[in-house]
């Protein structure tokens, strides 16, 4: 079995890009030319999805299926994110399953269970339980990005309480680098990686990537939530020689899904919105 960083540290230097492009389904804002096709709500997410990793996949390396978005149909949206998971992996894409998962281990075990038998490389968690709570996906042969300091605008409620010398974000830092020491791929990135917001100050970035040299950080927030390079530049891994070395996956979703379009083919405005966001990221590279 690949080691999960090894394998999305591979797709990431071939595409030559960090980027990520979000699934994230929003029935008030599919294409017209979605909406105006026969079938319900579950068939036109189902079209818009799979449409999307057509139009992205020759782009970028990553895609990053919300979870919620699906399960909010039941059933039938569920069996439309294994499709959509399928498809992705279908056409070489890494695929992180945005579950942000958070049981007890017994019970992780089953949604680790579920996460590999539908096929995802990576699986977002919460590490509020403690470690034991993230070893069942590993056990399995997942990458875990587990919640560190989070892109929504209230997470400092929690995450930037003073811990005794450092924050809760920096504690659960050390935990995450602790538990990932001997999950390290042959690339030297750890399975364990971090969610990290894109909207964070610089040198808080800076203080959780010397806690975590070789942890992969998960960069949500880049785009329309505010997020700019400044703020992408400390989450690089020192001493990287490359893309798939940089330990930085930075995704995008209402950017690159509802672009606007002005008349052009809606899957062309996606393409191109990718296209887009590769672009603005290859400075991280440099």
């Amino acid at each position: 079995m690949t080691h999960p960083a090894d394998r999305l540290a591979s797709v990431i230097q071939a595409k030559g890009t960090c980027a990520c492009v979000g699934i994230d389904p929003d029935l008030d804002r599919l294409p017209m030319r979605v909406r105006s096709r026969p079938g319900d709500d579950v068939e036109q997410v189902r079209t818009f999805c799979l449409g999307v990793i057509d139009a992205v996949a020759d782009v970028v390396g990553v895609v990053k299926p919300q979870c919620a978005c699906f399960e909010r149909f039941g059933a039938r949206g569920y069996a439309v994110l294994e499709e959509v998971v399928a498809w992705a992996r279908h056409r070489d894409l890494v695929v992180i399953l945005d579950a942000k998962r958070g049981d007890i281990d017994s019970s992780a075990r089953h949604y680790a269970h579920g996460a590999m038998a539908m096929g995802a490389d990576w699986i977002t968690v919460s590490p509020y339980m403690g470690p034991s709570t993230i070893e069942p996906f590993l056990e399995v042969g997942l990458g875990v990005f587990a919640l560190c300091r989070t892109s929504n605008p209230d997470s400092g409620r929690l995450q930037a309480l003073d811990a005794g010398a450092r924050t809760l974000a920096e504690r659960v830092a050390e935990m995450l680098a602790e538990s990932g020491c001997s999950r390290v791929g042959a690339c030297g990135l750890s399975a364990v990686g971090a969610v990290v917001g894109a909207t964070k100050e610089a040198s808080e970035v800076a203080r959780l990537r010397a806690l975590m040299p070789d942890t992969v950080f998960l960069a949500p927030g880049f785009g329309t939530q505010g997020g700019t390079l400044s703020e992408l530049g400390p989450m690089r891994r020192a001493g990287a020689a490359d893309v798939g070395g940089l330990g930085v996956v930075v995704n995008a979703s209402r950017s690159v899904l509802y672009p606007k379009a002005a008349g052009e083919d809606w899957q062309a405005s996606v393409h191109r919105a990718a296209l887009e966001l590769v672009r603005e990221l290859s400075a991280l590279a440099g």
